[in-house]
């Protein structure tokens, strides 16, 4: 069989931790980075007699999220002890929710890169998110064949967020997790930091003959950090278990990790269910109760969302789906763009769109600058769009002009326009004029145009383009150059 007689079926469970100042069951901070085992007081630690209490805070960005993907938030849900038993899990036990989650169901619309360089839209569906507390972390380097335990993350608040199997291929999975990462951030429930543990994905991932209706025997690759492991790691286990089925082996149940530097999975332990965990109800906390006034209250502050805002820039700047898409990838993106337009003019909407996307973007990537960062501000991009839109500069000469705002040699695309006379000619007998010259120059391109050589004319504007530096108003050297060859 080859691989297109198989199809992959894929779905996500993602722990998103959530940017409170405290952990979810007690008052100790979760900030990154402090000394193993300094910010893990009792109740993180399982002393006897304590008790648990829940952070409000963590509840509110769990309804948040729920609002934000069209769930339902859950008027009653329960918190249940979830037993297995792990070094750096000290009360023996993971506070979770099981049976009654607080987010229940909800989908996330994206656009999905067809390789072609275009993109197809894809709807993934949700299962739940339910709010539970992080372990600590197994320390194994440095301790001379031991192992350390940390508990500064154990009780840090996470929000594991489940989806359907709904997605077919390693690109589709990529994209759902970029959509998912960027919403967490847009809402302002997750800073998204990948390197530090705050986005943390684990697929479940299977295969099955093309047009069978039963789910092949899923593995799901653990705690992967980056965007493009996940790509290698599910691109990887789908060929292994492809390959293995083909060989006449089974695929088991497993759980699996991902080695970045070989680039393969292999397999941790045998993957448990449900039932292994003996789920029940937490006899120290109270089933937690969200009024729907609560729900109303946090609905009024949710900022305007990414599919409103592209669907908004769709319809009132006349920008494609995959342009509206892009510039609402982070809310970031999509206020400099609004500023620009803002600045611009709701007329230059798409050349705003234009140099976001590319001269910007590609600026930033090169620096690895985020956009808050971009030295070229909102209001300077404007004022040079605004150039270009009344024929003061070519598009040439605009990134002439752009590179120098980027470099910090002047203030103002206008600034620098006056400055280094970069203002273009437009006046019609100038030209003439030049293209007079370069005519009598290059007889040789101006006969075999006469001849049917197109190719010739492209040639002729270059070089008028050349004589000018870039100055003159290239719609206008196309038109005169056109009527004096006749």
């Amino acid at each position: 069989m080859s691989r297109t007689d198989w199809e992959v079926v894929i779905g996500l469970e993602i722990h998103t931790q959530l940017n409170t100042q405290s952990k979810i069951f007690s008052g100790a901070s979760i900030a990154f980075g402090a000394e193993p085992n300094v910010q893990a007081c009792g109740v993180d630690i399982a002393l006897p007699g304590v008790l648990p209490v829940l952070n409000k805070g963590a509840v509110e960005r769990a309804i948040r999220f729920g609002l934000a993907i069209g769930a339902t938030v859950a008027p009653k849900s329960v918190f249940a002890r979830k037993n297995y038993f792990y070094p750096d899990l000290p009360k023996g036990y993971q506070i979770s929710q099981f049976e009654l989650p607080v987010v229940v169901g909800g989908h996330i619309d994206l656009l999905v890169p067809d390789g072609k360089g275009g993109a197809y839209e894809k709807r993934v569906n949700l299962t739940r998110a339910h709010l539970e507390e992080d372990a600590g972390k197994s320390l194994h380097e440095d301790f001379h064949g031991m192992t350390g335990i940390d508990l500064n993350r154990a009780g840090t608040p996470l929000l594991e967020i489940v989806s359907e199997p709904d997605m077919r291929s390693s690109a589709e999975a990529v994209a759902y997790a970029r959509a998912l990462h960027a919403l967490v951030r847009w809402i302002d429930i997750c800073d998204g930091n990948m390197q530090e543990g705050s986005f943390r994905c684990d697929a479940n991932v299977s295969v099955r003959p093309r047009g069978q209706a039963e789910f092949g025997t899923r593995r799901e690759i653990k705690n992967l950090n980056s965007f493009r492991f996940l790509q290698q790691a599910i691109d990887y286990e789908i060929q292994w278990q492809i390959d293995l089925i083909e060989d006449g082996g089974k695929v088991q149940q497993a759980t699996v990790l991902f080695d970045p530097d070989t680039g393969e999975t292999r397999a941790m332990r045998s993957k448990e269910d449900a039932h292994d965990y003996r789920y029940f109800p937490d006899p120290d906390l109270l089933p937690l109760v969200i009024d729907s006034a609560w729900i109303e209250r946090v609905k009024g502050e949710l900022p305007e969302l990414p599919a409103a805002l592209s669907a908004r820039f769709q319809g009132e700047y006349g920008l494609s789906a995959y342009d509206a898409t892009t510039l609402t990838a982070s809310r970031e993106t999509a206020q400099y763009y609004l500023d620009v337009v803002a600045a611009a003019g709701a007329a230059n909407a798409k050349t705003c769109a234009n140099w976001v996307m590319g001269d910007l973007a590609a600026r930033l990537n090169k620096a690895e600058l985020d956009i808050t960062a971009s030295p070229v501000s909102a209001a300077q991009l404007a004022g040079l769009v605004a150039r270009i839109a009344d024929n003061t500069i070519s598009n040439a000469i605009a990134k002439k002009v752009f590179e120098a705002l980027w470099s910090g040699e002047g203030e103002s695309a206008d600034a620098i326009i006056e400055a280094q006379g970069l203002k273009q000619v437009t006046d019609s007998g100038a030209i003439e004029a030049i293209i007079d010259e370069v005519l009598a120059a290059n007889q040789k391109s101006v006969e075999e145009f006469r001849a049917g050589k197109e190719k010739a004319f492209n040639a002729l504007v270059g070089q008028c383009m050349k004589a000018s530096k870039g100055k003159a108003n290239p719609a206008q050297v196309n038109e005169i150059l056109k009527k004096k060859l006749g």
